[in-house]
């Protein structure tokens, strides 16, 4: 049995904070709305949730719509329904936060987005509708969750080095971490494998590679072991 229901209904959409990460920087992919309300204005990419798709398969679809993006690593990060945050009406946001590898996405903008670019988590410009308290919220989140899961190893390339990986902590937790407990901790957990190859095309001496071995993790992970950094 279908209902009617009389009472002005709030809308649905999803917006998306995408992290990535180059040698000394955090990043976010932002796009240029094309539209109003806030045309030129730069935000998150996101949109109205479709009649017939899931939460998650709207995200996806519009980072794939927006910025030609695809994340293998995206999660439901807050919901925000502040009367007022959106100028088209009562439009509450179900806000979601992906990590990728920078150098495997170049943004490509499409539909309604002006342009797409991926800039500095500490040097955005001005976000529309409350897109900064989306961003604010979701970097909370990767600074706290990156340290009792191995999300961080999403934003680096599948071989990497230690100081690499080092260099992943620091840029998102804005510290400096002691090199020898970081490595003896790190190198501890038994997660990481050793290959037999080094860095090509460095100035410096070429460091050793390592791949971080999912598959052990979560066999670990399904025994009780607990990530902690």
């Amino acid at each position: 049995m279908s209902y009617t229901y009389e009472y002005p209904r709030p809308a649905l959409t999803v917006d998306c904070v995408v992290f990535g990460l180059d040698d000394e920087d955090l990043k976010v992919l932002l796009i240029r709305r094309g539209v109003e309300p806030f045309a030129g204005r730069w935000a998150l990419p996101g949109g109205f949730v479709r009649m017939e798709e899931s939460l998650d398969d709207a995200a996806r679809r519009e980072l794939d719509e927006e910025a030609g993006i695809r994340p293998n690593h995206l999660e439901q990060l807050y919901t925000f329904g502040a009367p007022g945050r959106d100028p088209r009406g009562r439009v509450v946001t179900v806000a979601y936060f992906a990590l990728v590898k920078l150098s495997d996405h170049v943004p490509h903008a499409a539909t309604d987005a002006r342009d797409a670019a991926w800039f500095s988590v500490w040097d955005t410009p001005k976000l529309a509708f409350d897109h900064v308290d989306v961003l604010g919220t979701a970097l909370q989140r990767l600074k706290g969750k990156v340290r009792y899961q191995p999300i961080g190893f999403e934003l680096l390339p599948p071989k990497f080095t230690l100081t690499q990986l080092q260099r992943l902590y620091e840029v998102i937790l804005e510290r400096e971490l002691d090199k020898r407990n970081f490595r003896k901790k790190i190198l501890a957990m038994d997660l990481l494998e050793e290959l037999d190859e080094v860095e090509q095309d460095v100035s410096h001496r070429a460091a050793r590679l390592y791949r971080f071995d999912h598959k052990k993790y979560k066999q670990l992970e399904k025994a009780g072991f607990n990530f902690e950094l």
